[in-house]
């Protein structure tokens, strides 16, 4: 059982920057991609980002291109959300995931193990 701890949330105001970590715990598999998601309150939870085992691609979706860079650290079993030019619409809990693979998903349904989440808040 891999288990994710994600950290550095807080509250910003728009415009400010924050960069989340997610620290794995080492699994039985040999290749994990991993990604990043939100749920705001009252909303259905949704893909923000994410990579391939070791990094070689990323995706995101399209309200975060440009603004949020995910990248991860195999050495440190850790990977990161780097989130510039932060929006009151980016409020959320972000959580990280981790699904069994050499490809990557934009769909919850692909991911195996989640963290308990991190909150984001940002004021106007």
């Amino acid at each position: 059982q891999v288990q994710l701890v994600e950290s550095g949330g807080g509250s910003v105001q728009t415009g400010d920057s924050l960069r989340l970590s997610c620290a794995a715990s080492k699994g039985p598999e040999s290749a994990y991609f991993m990604g990043w998601f939100r749920q705001a309150p009252g909303k259905a939870r949704k893909f923000v980002a994410a990579t391939t085992w070791n990094g070689d691609r990323t995706i995101y979706e399209d309200s975060v291109m440009g603004r949020f860079t995910m990248t991860r650290d195999n050495a440190l079993n850790t990977v990161y959300l780097h989130m510039d030019s932060l929006r009151p619409e980016d409020t959320a809990v972000y959580y990280c995931a981790a699904g069994v693979g050499l490809g990557m998903s934009r769909s919850s349904n692909g991911y195996a193990h989640w963290g308990r989440g991190t909150q984001v808040t940002v004021s106007s």
